[in-house]
């Protein structure tokens, strides 16, 4: 067995990038905040609906609120996150490293 090994000089491009899941995480929470303090701030669940003539309980108009507040706040922390990492590519550094390949044979 003779281990051989090649060094190659490259240039690679370094630069900072968000982590997107913190975003949207972070936005679908102020989505479920939104949603709470919509369903508590206006107290509308004690009236009954003229459309369906049904009294909603305010677990169930915190859920309703809730299905349209969390896809937008997940929406909201993606933008902020694109938006983010559009500045930071400007940021871009060029660095010079050593690459090295060993292959060994294994001819028995």
């Amino acid at each position: 067995m003779s281990p051989s090994a090649a060094h190659r000089i490259e240039t690679a491009y370094v630069r900072r990038s968000p982590r997107y899941t913190v975003f949207l995480v972070g936005g679908a929470a102020l989505g479920i905040l939104a949603a709470l303090v919509l369903t508590f701030g206006f107290n509308g669940s004690e009236n009954v609906s003229a459309s369906t003539g049904v009294s909603y309980s305010t677990t169930q108009v915190f859920g309703f609120v809730c299905l349209f507040a969390i896809p937008i706040g997940v929406a909201i922390g993606g933008v902020v996150a694109l938006v983010i990492d559009r500045a930071l590519a400007r940021r871009t550094r060029e660095v010079r490293v050593d690459r090295e390949i060993i292959t060994v044979d294994d001819a028995e």
